[in-house]
């Protein structure tokens, strides 16, 4: 019984000229009609469209071959749009797109290129996403190197049991640059991956209440961002819940480290991060509980401010995070943006009055901060969280990102049982501004020294 598809067998010329979606699609057809294996690109550069993977078919780009994404967006047709994202229809194709399957995957140590180059930076619909599985099941995206995607490299939504191992991914030439994706995942496996791009580098999220994230292993890998590295959350209608990351380093971060927000009316709980070395991240750690309506940012269906969520059961321990002199080029660099600015450093973590996080675990944590801010530089009234469904009229409220921190390492409000044990606090140059800000915490340990 056939079980290796050679697309060259299919009439795809390889030449890194001839447009192969049709023979690959053939390929993957015949494939699936004898019931599995595997589409094989080898020798050469394949140009492409959108291509249908379908149950039981592995898709598997060898070293010698590169899938290059068709600059034609005519060769990318309807039908895969899924957005979750109101009001972003700009990203409504993709090159590889599965729907409903079971037991496939990309694979290779290949490389699959999405020509971003080709195709326009941001706020247009003709920008293909690299991957897209929708409800599908047993997903493994392996050994492969993904540069160059117009938009995300890829989205997983409402799917199971996926592993995404060893991917060297690189999305860096327009907005939008994410790594990896998931919205309403289970048993989600991610290890030994390089990811770098412009957004944020990997994505934990939940838009519906049917489909929760949950039961998530991240070990092993590295990130470099202009956005966030590790982001849980934002996307909330759902629960987010059972996530353990481990073993990670992170470089040049220009916004958060890790960064979880509950915004829309879920919750989420049982996250553990430990083992993680960071050096030029911007913020290490950010947690916010709060509820948001966006015209652009809200899930596809929210269409009225939310309930504010729960947020709870959070532990971030052994962290090791350093600035160097590449700190100082990136904040006076960026000077105009909020991102520039060494005020929009630190530890942040905050919700309003009436709707607390609770046991929050900070442990065994060494930070080394670029310092330089002077508190008389700085507002004199900190932006407050408001229960935008109760205490705020115009019901409506944009991302909760000011652009400045009270304290030179950690400002945190409104925690209920508040662990800080084994905090280590360094300011490369002097810094005015309090070292830590508490503000209505209840704290269970504080263990923190300041050194110079």
């Amino acid at each position: 019984m056939q079980d290796r598809f050679e697309v060259k067998d299919y009439g795809a010329a390889g030449d890194g000229v001839t447009v192969d979606t049709k023979a690959i699609q053939q390929a993957i057809d015949a494939c699936f009609a004898a019931g599995g294996g595997y589409v094989v690109l080898a020798g050469g550069t394949f140009v492409s469209g959108t291509l249908f993977l379908k149950s039981n078919v592995y898709l598997q780009v060898n070293s010698s071959a590169i899938l290059l994404a068709n600059p034609d967006i005519g060769d990318y047709p309807d039908g895969t749009h899924y957005n979750r994202y109101t009001n972003e229809t700009y990203m409504d194709k993709c090159l590889i797109y599965a729907e409903d399957a079971a037991n496939i995957g990309v694979i290779g140590q290949g490389e699959i290129n999405g020509n971003a180059e080709c195709f326009p930076n941001e706020g247009s619909i003709y920008r293909p996403m690299m991957m897209r599985f929708l409800r599908c099941r047993n997903i493994h995206v392996k050994g492969l190197r993904l540069h160059n995607a117009p938009a995300w490299t890829t989205a997983f939504l409402d799917s199971a049991y996926i592993w995404c191992e060893s991917l060297d991914i690189r999305n860096d030439k327009r907005y939008n640059g994410d790594g990896l994706d998931y919205d309403g995942c289970q048993n989600v496996f991610i290890s030994n991956c390089y990811i770098r791009g412009t957004d944020d580098n990997l994505c934990l999220q939940a838009s519906s209440k049917q489909y929760p994230m949950k039961n998530v292993h991240i070990t092993n890998c590295h990130f470099t961002s202009i956005c966030a590295a590790v982001r849980i959350g934002l996307k909330s209608v759902g629960d987010i819940s059972n996530v353990a990351i481990h073993n990670c380093t992170f470089e040049n971060v220009w916004r958060e480290g890790i960064k979880i927000e509950c915004t829309e009316g879920g919750s989420i709980t049982d996250i553990v991060a430990q083992g993680l070395v960071m050096r030029n991240v911007t913020r290490p750690i950010f947690i916010i509980l709060n509820n948001r309506l966006n015209r652009i940012g809200s899930s596809v269906g929210l269409d009225e401010m939310p309930a504010i969520g729960t947020l709870e059961r959070i532990t971030l321990s052994d962290i090791l995070a350093t600035d160097d002199d590449e700190m100082f080029n990136t904040h006076y660099r960026l000077a105009k943006d909020i991102m520039g600015c060494p005020s929009f450093n630190g530890i942040r973590v905050d919700a309003c009055d009436s709707h607390p996080i609770r046991d929050l675990t900070l442990r065994n944590i060494t930070y080394t901060f670029v310092g330089g801010v002077r508190k008389e530089d700085i507002p004199a009234e900190y932006p407050k969280v408001w229960d935008m469904r109760h205490d705020h009229p115009e019901k409506v409220s944009e991302n909760y990102y000011p652009n400045w921190s009270r304290a030179t390492f950690m400002d945190i409000r409104n925690v209920e049982r508040l662990i800080l044990d084994g905090l280590k606090l360094h300011a490369m140059t002097e810094d005015t501004r309090d070292s830590v800000v508490m503000e209505n915490c209840k704290t269970l340990k504080e263990d923190i020294m300041e050194y110079q």
